[in-house]
């Protein structure tokens, strides 16, 4: 086991496993009592999935601001942290995520309810671990 892998608490991947299952104010409760007791680096990667959990939380509730905001936030954070970090495949969150948000941005709030109803669960991102 990898110092990396020692330091990666248990609840971390509580919290990766409710934002796949689409659970994603489960996986915020999960990984903010990570956040406020984390220090550096760690801290803001969790930030990072946390707001962009949060993000899609908003989309799905079709609240476009939050949504574009939270996943914006999100997505800043996690560029400082590719390709991996933590065992996740970093590239792959933070590009399908800022996809998403980019489609977002292009519908604008007036059709977010459209996006809702309209688009299949795989339009989420998932968080994957990198290959061993």
């Amino acid at each position: 086991m990898t110092s990396e892998q020692e330091k990666i608490p248990q609840e971390f991947w509580q919290g990766i496993a409710d934002f796949n299952a689409q659970e994603f104010y489960k996986c915020h409760d999960t990984l903010e009592a990570l956040w406020l007791e984390a220090g550096e680096p760690e801290r803001t990667f969790y930030q990072g999935i946390l707001q962009i959990a949060v993000g899609l939380y908003h989309a799905g509730n079709e609240n476009w601001r939050g949504a574009v905001m939270l996943l914006g936030e999100g997505v800043r954070k996690l560029n400082y942290y590719q390709p991996t970090y933590f065992e996740i495949n970093v590239d792959k969150l933070f590009i399908e995520s800022s996809e998403l948000l980019k489609h977002l941005q292009k519908l604008g709030p007036e059709k977010i309810a459209d996006f809702v109803r309209s688009a299949p669960d795989s339009k989420y991102p998932k968080i994957l671990k990198i290959k061993d």
